[in-house]
């Protein structure tokens, strides 16, 4: 990031002052499509696409000299079964069955690779039929499992990716995934974890994405509040069952080729189907421009689980934190972990800026990220959002004794450096 980039970005946010961007859309007939990566830099996408919160896609030349599209795929352009068995087969991976409604999701099973892509070639042979029902593999994290030199290599667009950064520092988990399906697989109708961003490459086949701006889901709503499963179900016409349809606009259809790139912004609900038989490397992220967003999804998220076990509150002791440990199995994260990645974040940026500021230190490219006013901005960010959280009832019932540092402090600490980094 440069410092102009900078300057734009923080004078977009202290707009909002401390708003969240707007939830009304200008109508989209299209999507943006990128076709050159020489003339496409990061302050391009950034003031472009990931402050405004909309999508693009990145041309099949984003990605042309990455390993999985010359390994994984034949020179027909389908899956290349004999490369992924020899390299992976052992490898047991998440599967999903697409056949089968299991809330808004699907029930998942786990089997080895090569057992699942047995059932990929049996389903191909049967005219993409089988009495296992239409199986889509799914979330596997390969990233965790292997190295991904030689794979692909993340695009320098998504490189603020404090998501993946903070749980890479933790070495449990991450949010990077490979999906793969034959033709007719697909991926019910939401919105990505945490309200993060996501990006999705496909190393063969063809995706179709239904994507609806945030705001829109709400029209799609039930007549009990609920969310359909997908959203090209005749049963959306029903005018008792779906009373709002009429209010919803056509969703934004992409058709996304082999190579090819999507950026999915936060909020926005989408449907995926496949096509062809296909293979997609998929992130899901959070950084500056959306962590206020994801702030406000774990406010919405707490307040499902208070109003669920409501009626327990009386007789429950601790109620509060029974309903943080239900907040965190269901959403995988609560107010005390929000406040962690806050600071695993935090430190990592001030560390940055300190060896900026020490003469004869080289910047870290590793902690830097996209540089210092990377890490100027990031600090801004975090402690806006941090406000917020240190003053939320919620957040002051936990008990915070051993957080070290106390979040009072760590606050103070940042408002500090954006004080002094204003003028910089």
């Amino acid at each position: 990031m440069d410092r102009e980039t900078r300057v734009f970005a923080e004078n977009h946010f202290r707009g909002l002052r401390g708003r969240l961007p707007s939830r009304v859309y200008p109508p989209l007939d299209r999507v943006d499509f990128i076709e050159k990566p020489d003339s496409f830099t990061y302050a391009d996408f950034f003031k472009g696409y990931l402050l405004p919160n909309v999508p693009c896609v990145f041309s099949s030349a984003f990605t042309e000299g990455w390993g999985c599209r010359k390994h994984w795929v034949t020179p027909s352009g389908k899956p290349d079964f004999d490369y992924l068995l020899q390299n992976y087969g052992d490898v047991i991976v998440p599967v999903a069955n697409c056949g089968i409604q299991e809330y808004n999701s699907n029930p998942k099973e786990h089997m080895p690779l090569r057992d699942y892509i047995s059932y990929w070639k049996e389903f191909i042979q049967g005219d993409y039929s089988s009495p296992r029902g239409c199986l889509y593999l799914k979330d596997w994290h390969l990233c965790r499992d292997f190295s991904a030199d030689g794979v692909f290599t993340l695009p320098v667009y998504f490189s603020s990716d404090w998501l993946n950064e903070y749980w890479d520092f933790l070495d449990v988990d991450d949010y990077r995934f490979i999906y793969m399906g034959p033709t007719g697989t697909w991926s019910p109708f939401h919105a990505d974890i945490f309200r993060s961003f996501s990006w999705s490459v496909n190393i063969c086949g063809r995706k179709k994405w239904l994507f609806f701006p945030p705001g829109q889901e709400e029209a799609l709503r039930d007549c009990h509040g609920s969310l359909p499963y997908d959203v090209t179900t005749p049963a959306l016409l029903d005018s008792h069952l779906h009373p709002m349809h009429q209010h919803c606009s056509p969703p934004l259809e992409v058709t996304q080729e082999a190579g090819e790139m999507v950026f999915v912004p936060s909020g926005w609900h989408h449907q995926v189907h496949n096509l062809d038989d296909t293979i997609s490397i998929n992130h899901n992220w959070v950084n500056g421009c959306n962590v206020a967003n994801m702030w406000h999804f774990l406010q919405q998220e707490l307040c499902a689980v208070q109003e669920e076990v409501s009626e327990w509150r009386d007789s429950m002791p601790d109620w509060h934190n029974h309903c943080q440990v239900i907040m965190r199995s269901c959403s995988g994260i609560n107010f005390e972990e929000f406040y962690h990645f806050l600071k695993v974040i935090a430190k990592r940026r001030l560390l940055v800026l300190a060896k900026e500021a020490s003469p004869g230190k080289a910047e870290s490219g590793e902690d830097a990220g996209l540089g210092p006013q990377q890490a100027t901005f990031d600090v801004g960010r975090i402690a806006e959002v941090l406000a917020s959280v240190v003053v939320h009832p919620d957040f002051q019932r936990l008990d915070t004794s051993e957080f070290s540092p106390q979040p009072e402090d760590l606050l103070q600490q940042l408002e500090e450096v954006v004080a002094a980094t204003t003028s910089l």
